[in-house]
């Protein structure tokens, strides 16, 4: 065998698998599974896309200044403390090559981001999980699973699959908590989706300490998911540190100008918004009636737990794609009794609930 060894802890790692988008032998196929907004991108953003196209021969802005110039006016932050990605995963992985390597842990919550273990695994280090309160991170077990060991705690907030979140005040008591030095990465993908009054992105620990970083994308309610764009708030240290690892040209062009022209359009993001806020508490009414759970969510997705377990999830995901509509199964994040769902369109919500009501009136 002539085959190169790879690296400690590659083979462990479980690839990412992303949610599908097609179900052999059915045409109208509806994409619920990916947490992609139903409006789409900004028309501003796709206009600013297309107009790169006699430009394809050029390299894009190293440095992404126009970008984080916007980002750094559309959120009163200072540009020089902003790094832009290609997505946030990308910066997920960059933050464990930097931070972390064999024999360190990687701590996250129970039911978090699956980028998480992968990219601590991918350095060596070894992923570390804590057990949650009804599927909302728990700030005292996070703390106690610290070790001599421990470089980086993330945290998506709101979290990603079951759409909890815990409170500014929460959030700080994490920060304290935490031994100094100890990298806190606040990932929050589903910010703009939250309203609620305790909420913080976690903007103002970042501006206060010099090892918390804040993650955020335009893949979710600006609709620029093919694009891959993402960006982080962080210390000055750890901004030099980020811009030695990055790829040069580690984002394109085109999502530099679409990410611009959808932050300007904020009308478009208040749409979006908006459908959010009238449709999430339609669902999950909708659902409750069924006798399904449904775990309260604050992100534009909702996470429903089968009463039958596994095998009703299972039963409940076979029917729901025979009827074209691609939800995502969570037994890859230990939820095996669960369906994750993007919250859609008012015609796909309003299929979406027809279809359990058929599939739960086979099980009574």
């Amino acid at each position: 065998m002539t085959a190169p060894k790879p690296n400690a802890g590659i083979l462990g790692i479980s690839p990412y698998k992303g949610g599908e988008s097609a179900v052999a032998g059915v045409a109208d196929v509806r994409k619920l599974s990916s947490n992609e907004t139903p409006l789409g991108p900004s028309p501003k953003a796709v206009a600013a896309y297309r107009a790169l196209a006699d430009e394809l021969h050029r390299y894009p802005d190293g440095a992404a200044d126009a970008l984080r110039q916007a980002i750094a006016h559309h959120h009163g932050l200072p540009a020089e403390n902003i790094v832009c990605s290609n997505g946030s995963d990308e910066m997920i992985s960059l933050i464990c090559q930097a931070y972390c390597g064999p024999g360190d842990e990687v701590l996250y919550s129970r039911h978090g981001f699956l980028m998480y273990p992968i990219a601590a695994m991918a350095r060596g280090a070894t992923p570390v999980t804590a057990e949650e309160t009804d599927l909302t991170c728990n700030v005292d077990a996070l703390l106690a699973k610290v070790t001599p060991r421990t470089r980086i705690v993330f945290l998506a907030n709101p979290n990603n699959p079951t759409g909890t979140y815990i409170s500014a005040a929460e959030l700080r008591r994490l920060r304290d908590g935490l031994p100094a030095g100890v990298l806190l990465v606040i990932d929050a993908a589903y910010a703009e989706y939250v309203s609620r009054n305790d909420y913080s992105d976690g903007v103002e620990l970042v501006r206060e300490r010099d090892d918390t970083v804040m993650t955020r994308t335009f893949s979710k309610i600006y609709g620029l998911a093919a694009l891959r764009v993402g960006w982080t708030y962080a210390p000055t240290p750890i901004v030099e540190i980020i811009n030695r690892l990055r790829g040069p040209f580690n984002v394109n062009a085109a999502a530099q100008a679409a990410g611009i022209a959808a932050l300007a359009d904020t009308a478009w993001t208040d749409k979006a918004r908006a459908h959010n806020d009238s449709e999430l508490p339609r669902l999950t009414k909708g659902i409750a009636a069924l006798g399904i759970g449904v775990v309260p969510s604050v992100g534009n997705f909702l996470l429903m737990r089968f009463p039958g377990g596994a095998d009703e999830a299972k039963a409940a995901d076979a029917f729901l794609r025979g009827q074209g509509l691609i939800l995502r199964a969570m037994a890859g994040y230990g939820l095996p009794d669960a369906l994750r769902l993007t919250i859609g369109t008012l015609e796909e919500n309003d299929r979406l609930l027809k279809a359990l009501a058929a599939f739960r009136a086979q099980k009574s």
